[in-house]
């Protein structure tokens, strides 16, 4: 994602607004919550994605995760791989397009699926330069910068791409760890692609969106900074976008979500994401206006795994962050009906056959 908040954890707690990042300045607020699950579904340890833009690849192999969990088929999938592919990909096209595409480590979630389409997946514990589920993976926007300083070096030379594949190689064998060569589970073994085509493929997923400057029920080019490879998102009214996530929830699946989380009441510290008191009620059109005047921004990708209510019987969503355990709710985000209808940009879940 564009921009995002990143937390740490030393003697209290402190915040750093990092620019371009997931996130946006926060205020404190000072109310207090209490929830009461009403439904929990399976889900990996958190993990921790450093300072990086690469939300979008932990929420999404999050989702996967949950799917799979409910499935019987639980994995712990490895973001690293998924990040390496990414470096490597965007170095071939950065040194062909002599430098007219850049390297990044943002996206959106449907990104990740056409990666493991394309280059399958890992599991955690086979590529991860972090063991420690809590801490702060390899910094892949530094990562970036580096690949892309590789990639000048070839276009200025005007060389094939394979002359300083070995360069990258070295580059990402050191943030992130030598490559294996095969997967190994279960006393079988597998490549890549086998194992990524074994946990999830495109086809079995569909991006929902919900906006009225574009036509309902249409397939449509969201109009995201991040959105490189013009995903199509299908279009639905926002009541029929929180159907499906609540549809999918309480069936045990995963709900990839894309949002803003630049209001006050977005709080990693205290695990809550909650609308002002005085905001309007979310309708179609008032989502149209807050994203057409950029009120309402692509910053960041969680993972809905839950939902829950409070005291006051309002309906929370629990979301899966990927910013470590050190938090109220040890990395989990209770998120306010009201704060998911209008804030949502997108989502990624399981198509309704």
């Amino acid at each position: 994602m564009t921009k995002r908040i990143i937390y740490f954890t030393l003697a209290a707690y402190a915040l750093m607004v990092l620019t371009m990042a997931c996130g946006k300045r926060q205020q404190k607020n000072t109310h207090s919550y209490s929830f009461t699950i009403d439904v929990i579904n399976g889900y990996t340890p958190v993990k921790n994605q450093g300072l990086g833009r690469t939300c979008w690849i932990y929420a999404m192999l999050a989702t996967i995760e949950t799917d799979r969990i409910t499935l019987g088929d639980s994995v712990n999938l490895s973001a690293d791989y998924t990040v390496r592919r990414l470096m490597e990909e965007q170095y071939n096209r950065a040194v062909l397009t002599g430098g007219t595409e850049k390297v990044w480590d943002s996206g959106t979630a449907p990104d990740l699926l056409r990666l493991i389409d394309l280059y399958g997946a890992m599991p955690f514990n086979s590529y991860c330069s972090s063991k420690q589920t809590d801490d702060s993976a390899a910094d892949s926007h530094s990562l970036a910068a580096k690949t892309m300083a590789i990639a000048r070096k070839a276009i200025n030379s005007k060389a094939d791409p394979e002359k300083y594949f070995s360069l990258l190689s070295t580059l990402l064998d050191s943030s992130l760890g030598s490559l294996p060569p095969h997967v190994y589970m279960l006393g079988a073994q597998y490549t890549p692609e086998e194992f990524g085509r074994s946990v999830a493929l495109s086809s079995d997923y569909e991006a929902l969106t919900s906006f009225a400057h574009h036509h309902y029920n249409t397939y449509v080019d969201l109009e995201l900074p991040d959105n490189r490879h013009h995903n199509m998102f299908f279009n639905v009214t926002l009541d029929s976008l929180v159907c499906r996530i609540r549809q999918a929830v309480t069936k045990g699946y995963g709900v990839c979500w894309e949002g803003d989380i630049s209001e006050p009441g977005f709080s990693f510290r205290r695990g809550v994401a909650v609308m002002p008191k005085d905001s309007p009620t979310p309708t179609d059109m008032l989502r149209k206006k807050e994203f057409l005047c950029r009120h309402t921004t692509d910053d960041h990708c969680m993972a809905i795994i839950g939902m829950a209510h409070d005291k006051q019987g309002q309906t929370f969503y629990i979301m899966k962050n990927s910013w470590g355990r050190s938090n109220a709710h040890k990395g989990l985000i209770y998120m306010s009906e009201d704060y998911l209808r209008m804030k949502t940009i997108a989502i990624v879940t399981k198509r309704d056959r």
